[in-house]
């Protein structure tokens, strides 16, 4: 499927809090994210930046968890589905929009032969054969590049490398075709020549099942191979975004030069990293103004005091920041 202009999934002004004996985490603040068909859209930010619970909302997996979505719509497919009851979420996760996990090796059900836990995501969803949903499992299998697959599908988990077990869960995340597919940091756990044939992978598969994915990272070389459009997030907000060219060649917040600056560059010797300094502030304690404020070189008195609105640079480039004030509201 080739990237349109037409979103697939639309997160409107998201609020998801975590109630705790000692207060309200405010740990997704008024979000607002569009994945276009077709797409491969990075959210990228330090640990602590909301990442990961943006999308655990998007996939309705806050159950069991002090977390509630307070305020906000997730547009798909013309329903809101923060309204959806906990049954239509369940039917729709695997079938329509699926999830990869950082960590394979605790997402995988380590008493249960890798075939059968592939068979089970089909016959949730289809009314077909056992023999037909392990056909299929085998055929998706191979389409990921896992050797020996006859054998490997009577294997369990713990029989199996690091690589292989996250092909395994992309084959379980893509085996009934969903229209998007959100990936948490897949390739953490993994080493660097592991994680390069992960990501091209991933980029085959989409073109195969035309998958809008959803890409969660810290690490912004991955987002330079494999995404069309970025969305930085700090402290539980969208700080900037736009598309991946504006993203590196122009990047306009503070915190987005930060992240890119403290990518260390091949053949380039220095005595010392860049790095930002300072922490991601607590987030029952935020800063007044805006949250970056206190780790920036460029904050002014108007930074600690007041906190920006997003600002248009042009074709689809937002960044919350006062110094692009004058470069035109959105």
């Amino acid at each position: 499927m080739e990237k349109t202009n037409k979103n697939i999934l639309e997160i409107k002004n998201l609020h998801t809090y975590f109630y705790t004996d000692s207060g309200v985490v405010k740990s997704v603040d008024g979000v607002d994210i569009e994945l276009k068909e077709g797409a491969t859209l990075g959210i990228v930010g330090e640990s602590g930046s909301g990442k990961s619970v943006t999308a655990l909302s998007v996939m309705g997996l806050l159950m069991g968890t002090t977390g509630k979505i307070a305020e906000g719509e997730i547009i798909f497919e013309d329903q809101d589905l923060v309204k959806l009851s906990d049954e239509e979420r369940r039917k729709m996760r695997g079938e329509k929009i699926s999830m990869i996990f950082q960590e394979p090796m605790t997402s995988l059900n380590p008493v249960m032969k890798i075939g059968d836990q592939i068979t089970e995501s089909i016959l949730q969803h289809e009314q077909i054969s056992k023999q037909e949903a392990k056909n299929r499992a085998i055929e998706v299998l191979k389409s990921t590049g896992i050797p020996r697959v006859e054998r490997i599908v009577n294997e369990f988990p713990f029989q199996l490398s690091g690589g292989q077990r996250q092909r395994v869960m992309i084959a379980m995340a893509l085996v009934n075709k969903p229209k998007i597919l959100i990936a948490d940091e897949p390739t953490t756990a993994l080493d660097v020549t592991i994680q390069a044939q992960i990501l091209d992978l991933m980029n085959h598969l989409k073109e195969i099942y035309g998958t809008s994915i959803l890409f969660i990272t810290h690490d912004l070389g991955v987002v330079a191979e494999v995404c069309d459009d970025v969305v930085v997030m700090y402290c539980g907000r969208v700080v900037e975004k736009g598309n991946v060219f504006d993203i590196f060649e122009k990047p306009s917040h503070p915190y987005t030069e930060g992240l890119l600056n403290s990518i260390p560059k091949l053949g380039e010797l220095v005595d010392e990293l860049e790095s930002i300094p300072g922490n991601v502030p607590n987030p029952k304690y935020m800063p007044e103004g805006c949250k970056f404020a206190p780790r920036c070189k460029y904050a002014f008195d108007k930074c600690q005091k007041q906190e920006p609105g997003f600002y248009d640079l042009g074709d689809g480039h937002l960044s919350r920041c006062w110094l692009c004030e004058g470069k035109g509201a959105e």
